[in-house]
């Protein structure tokens, strides 16, 4: 079977269901077909959040990328000291940071061009509000000049949805070091908005 980008996956035969990630991911190592719970859970997910970054194009051969990493290196995971969902954005994150410049790059292309801010949910507003395609200008533009670093987890949290904790867990950084480059992100892009919508608190 194949993944929406098209790439065979050997894991996709079998899906049995159990609800704890860890659990499943560990049981992989010994029955690859395992993989297909963790797949069938977080490729949407994470293709998602790729694309929100650098567009669908490049998401489908990331969030693909994603999984074959996390497939192959799966033994290396510890339940105890990990959650799956953060470990997998972990991965994506590590892959989106070779495509660094052209994020930039769209950020800034965005930041020229006025797009309309669409109706809906806050979370659908955010989300939304905080890609290349559908930011705001001055959003755009404070999101291309953010230190790199905070920019990531400023979108882990704003696009991803992950918690403090599993950023520090995909980051490998300390929780309070997600704290305080969160909070200068916050700062700096409301600082850079006049839209108190777009503040992304």
């Amino acid at each position: 079977m194949t993944s929406e980008a098209g790439l065979a996956f050997p894991w996709r035969d079998v899906a049995p269901a159990p609800t704890d990630d860890g659990w499943v991911l560990e049981a992989s190592v010994r029955e690859p077909e395992r993989f297909a719970v963790i797949f069938d859970r977080y490729f949407g997910q994470v293709h998602g959040y790729v694309a929100r970054r650098l567009g669908t194009d490049v998401a489908d051969d990331l969030a693909a990328e994603t999984f074959l990493i996390a497939f192959r290196q799966r033994d290396r995971f510890d339940r105890r000291s990990g959650v799956v969902r953060a470990w997998l954005y972990g991965i994506a994150t590590n892959l989106i940071r070779r495509h660094r410049r052209d994020e930039v790059r769209a950020w800034r292309a965005a930041a020229k061009l006025p797009a309309p801010v669409p109706a809906g949910a806050h979370e659908d507003r955010v989300a939304a509000q905080v890609t290349a395609q559908g930011a705001s200008r001055e959003l755009a533009a404070a999101l291309a000049k953010l230190n790199a670093k905070d920019r990531e987890v400023l979108l882990l949290v704003a696009l991803g949805q992950l918690t403090y904790d599993e950023v520090a867990d995909a980051l490998g950084i300390a929780y309070g070091t997600v704290c305080s480059r969160l909070s200068r992100a916050r700062r700096a892009v409301r600082a850079a908005v006049t839209n108190p919508a777009e503040d992304l608190s």
